[in-house]
């Protein structure tokens, strides 16, 4: 399943069932998992981990060191989890030690469009989607299900909710709390990823919950210490609440607003 023109350094471990296409590299320290597909003209530097059923297209690169002047070469790694598709001309940077984790990772189930970029030590979860060209500058984390729409970007440190929805074009300057869809340049809040939920088969209570919520944090003009403590109750019958409200916590760049709608 190797072809003849491919280049593998001999200390790769190759899983049971892999095909590497015509002039793809495989360098050292690189694993790859059982069923893993590499096209051709592929490149994937160590160390760097790829789970089973993973499919990566061709052209993109995989685990290169980062541009980021603050690296010095130390050996850093790159993630990325199983079944998960890389499609053309993808990069994915391996981490920095000054300032970083020291790895980046890409989780479970994703699909990473043409020439989307994940940089250093970024931190991407389960079944994100990204579309052509989605960007992620370094130490970005993104939670499970955030959908990313063409041409979007993110600068370094932010943080993006899980099951968000960040619309084509836009500039995300804040963190996007969980379950939220914003668009702009700069991106604003519109309200919740309510189609997402509908497509997730959320229960009309849990929608109800989550409008409430999003209602108590943008629409009645409290403080957002306000506006969580009102929230108390709904976190303990809702875990999509708590998730809600859980990601307005963390946030350490202030979250993302509409146009005049919450307070600091």
């Amino acid at each position: 399943m190797i072809d003849g023109r491919a280049i593998v350094d001999t200390s790769a471990v190759i899983g049971e069932g892999v095909s590497i296409g015509p002039w793809s590299i495989i360098g050292p320290g690189v694993e790859l998992g059982d069923h893993v597909e590499v096209a051709s003209h592929v490149v994937i530097k160590g160390p760097t981990k790829i789970g089973p059923g993973s499919k990566v297209f061709q052209f993109a690169t995989v685990g290169e060191d980062t541009p980021a002047f603050a690296f010095e070469g130390e050996e850093t790694f790159c993630e990325i989890g199983a079944n998960t598709v890389i499609r053309e001309g993808v990069t994915i940077h391996r981490g920095m030690a000054k300032g970083g984790i020291g790895r980046t990772v890409v989780g479970d189930h994703c699909l990473l469009m043409a020439y989307v970029h994940v940089g250093h030590d970024c931190v991407v979860g389960n079944h994100v989607v990204m579309a052509n060209n989605a960007s992620l500058a370094g130490h970005v984390t993104v939670g499970d299900y955030a959908n990313f729409g063409g041409y979007s970007g993110i600068p370094q440190f932010r943080s993006i909710g899980a099951y968000t929805h960040i619309a084509a074009m836009s500039l995300v300057l804040k963190d996007v709390p969980a379950y939220m869809t914003v668009s702009g340049n700069p991106a604003v809040a519109l309200g919740l990823n309510l189609e997402g939920m509908k497509r997730r088969g959320y229960a009309k209570e849990t929608m109800q919950a989550m409008r409430d919520a999003h209602r108590t944090v943008y629409r009645r003009g409290l403080t957002v210490k306000d506006a969580l403590a009102e929230l108390a109750q709904a976190r303990q019958a809702f875990a999509e609440v708590d998730i809600f409200a859980a990601s307005i916590e963390a946030s350490e760049w202030g979250i993302i607003r509409g146009r005049g709608t919450t307070k600091d």
